[in-house]
C-alpha cells in the first residue's frame, strides 16, 4: 500500500545474525509476516567457522533488548560475568579495575555462535517467521522493491520481491549500498591501522580455567595488547590487537621463530597456556576493523538499516552489538508509536539513533587508545578510583562514563556530553587542590622562615 500512510505487513529483513534475528523476533511479535535471508547455512548444524568471532559483551542495553522479548532467561545461563579488567603487566604482575561502582554492575562474556543460536532456536514455533539459510542478498532495486538473493554454492541468483525491507547484512551491507545510490546520501568508512587475529586458551585438564574466570583480562603494550574473555567450556578466546605494518606488526610475524619470540617477550605469562599459539597464529584470518557512518538509515518508509549495517564501531567499548539490540529495541517501540505507520517510525527511529551511535564511534576509538595504552598508567588509576569516590559521594548526579554506557540506558550523546562536564569539573578540582596545596606548602615554609 503506497500512499501518505506507509503501513506495512510484511518485513523482509537480511541477515540472520544477531541482530536481524533479534529484528525478526520483534516483528513477528508484533504480527507482521518476516521472511528473513540468511548468506550463511544454518549455524546450529554447519561447523563454526574458524577464527572469525571476537567474543561478545553483553550489558544492560543488550540485556533489556532481549528481555523484551522474553529471552534474557534463556540467554543468561549461556553467558559468564565479568566484574572487571585484570590487567596484566609484562613482568606478570595483576592488577583488577573494577567496571562498576558495585559487584551488581557487571558485564557477561558470551560467545557469538551460542549467542546467535539461541535467537535463531528462539524464532521456531512462530507461523509467520520464515528463515531460508544460504540465501545471499548481493542487490536490491528500490524502484520495484526487488532484493538479488543469491545462492552461494551454484552463484544463481532469484529476484525476490518485497514490501519492507530491514538491512541487517553487516559492515558491508548490500542493502545500504542500494541506499547509497540515491541522491546526497552520505557515507563514510574509517579502518584502523590495526587488525585483530583470535587464538585460544584451552581448558585445563579438569575442565577449569587456565585464568581466573570472571574477569576480562587484558595485556596492554601501548601500541598493541592481547586481551582474553572466558567461556563456558573452561577456555579463553583471546584477540591479539596489532597494527598491520611497523617495527612490531603483523606483516613482521612470518615464521614459528618470529611469532614465539613476539609473545614470548610481550606476553610470558600467557605463552604457555597457548599450545596452539603457532597453529592459531597461521591458519585464523586477520580481520580488519572499520567505523562507518551513514545517512539516511531509511528509504520512503520502504527500508531501513540496523546494527552494524548502519553504524558498525570498532570492538573495545564492547558496545556494538549491545547498539545493534538497542536499535532493536527502539524500532519496536517506533513502530508501536505510529501505528506501524513505518514512514514515521522509520524517520523517528532513525532520529533518535544516529546521533547516539556517531557518539558510540567516538567512545569506542577513544576506549581503544585506553585499553591498550592507558590503563595501566597510575594516573589514570587514579582519575579511576576519584570518579567512583566522587559517585559515592554524589551518587546519580555524578556517574562514571563506563557507568552511564554499560549499566544505564542513558543514551550514548548524552552520556559522553555529561561525561565531558563531569571531568571539566574533576580537572577544576584538581587544579584547585594542586593550587590550594602550593600554598599551604608556601605557607609553611614562610612560617619556618620565619
Amino acid at each position: 500500500m503506497v500512499n501518505d500512510l506507509m503501513v506495512a505487513q510484511n518485513f523482509t529483513i537480511c541477515g540472520a545474525g544477531p541482530a536481524g534475528t533479534l529484528a525478526a523476533l520483534y516483528l513477528a511479535r508484533q504480527g507482521y509476516q518476516v521472511t528473513l535471508y540468511e548468506r550463511h547455512p544454518d549455524l546450529r548444524t554447519a561447523p563454526v567457522p574458524r577464527g572469525r568471532s571476537i567474543n561478545l559483551a553483553l550489558s544492560t542495553r543488550g540485556l533489556r533488548a532481549l528481555a523484551a522479548v522474553g529471552l534474557d532467561p534463556v540467554i543468561r545461563p549461556l553467558a559468564i560475568p565479568m566484574r572487571g579488567r585484570m590487567i596484566h603487566s609484562p613482568q606478570g604482575e595483576l592488577t583488577f579495575q573494577p567496571y562498576g561502582r558495585t559487584p551488581d554492575e557487571t558485564i557477561f562474556s558470551i560467545s557469538r555462535h551460542r549467542l546467535n543460536h539461541a535467537l535463531l532456536d528462539a524464532t521456531t514455533g512462530w507461523p509467520n517467521l520464515d528463515i531460508h539459510f544460504s540465501s545471499r542478498c548481493v542487490g536490491l532495486d528500490l524502484a520495484s522493491m526487488t532484493l538479488d538473493i543469491e545462492d552461494p554454492l551454484t552463484r544463481t541468483v532469484r529476484p525476490v520481491r518485497a514490501q519492507t525491507v530491514v538491512g541487517a547484512d553487516g559492515a558491508f551491507s548490500a542493502v545500504r549500498q542500494a541506499l547509497q545510490r540515491t541522491d546526497r546520501y552520505d557515507y563514510a568508512q574509517t579502518f584502523l591501522p590495526h587488525g585483530y587475529k583470535e587464538l585460544t586458551i584451552p581448558a585445563l585438564p579438569d575442565g577449569s580455567h587456565a585464568l581466573p574466570k570472571n574477569y576480562l583480562h587484558i595485556w596492554p603494550r601501548q601500541d598493541f595488547m592481547l586481551i582474553a574473555l572466558p567461556n563456558l567450556d573452561g577456555s579463553f578466546t583471546c584477540t591479539l590487537f596489532l597494527a598491520y605494518e611497523g617495527a612490531e606488526s603483523f606483516a613482521q610475524l612470518t615464521d614459528d621463530d618470529a611469532i614465539r619470540r613476539f609473545f614470548d617477550r610481550h606476553f610470558p605469562d600467557v605463552t604457555p597456556l597457548m599450545p596452539t599459539l603457532l597453529e592459531d597464529f597461521k591458519h585464523n584470518p586477520t580481520g580488519s576493523m572499520v567505523t562507518i557512518r551513514c545517512f539516511p538509515w531509511q528509504y520512503a518508509g520502504r527500508v531501513v538499516l540496523i546494527g552494524d549495517a548502519a553504524h558498525a564501531v570498532v570492538p573495545f567499548y564492547g558496545q556494538g552489538m549491545n547498539a545493534s539490540f538497542e536499535d532493536c529495541f527502539i524500532l519496536d517501540e517506533c513502530l508501536r508509536r505510529h501505528n506501524g505507520d513505518t514512514r514515521m517510525a522509520f524517520r523517528d527511529y532513525q532520529q533518535r539513533r544516529k546521533v547516539n551511535t556517531d557518539a558510540l564511534a567516538e567512545l569506542a576509538y577513544d576506549n581503544y587508545l585506553e585499553m591498550r595504552a592507558k590503563v595501566a598508567s597510575p594516573w589514570f588509576l587514579f582519575r579511576r578510583r576519584l570518579e567512583y569516590l566522587m559517585s559515592a559521594v554524589l551518587g546519580d548526579r555524578f556517574l562514571p562514563l563506563y557507568t552511564m554506557v554499560s549499566f544505564t540506558h542513558i543514551p550514548y550523546a548524552e552520556a559522553r556530553a555529561r561525561a565531558r562536564r563531569q571531568e571539566q569539573w574533576l580537572d577544576a578540582g584538581l587544579l584547585l587542590g594542586g593550587l590550594l596545596g602550593c600554598f599551604f606548602l608556601l605557607w609553611l615554609l614562610w612560617q619556618w622562615v620565619r
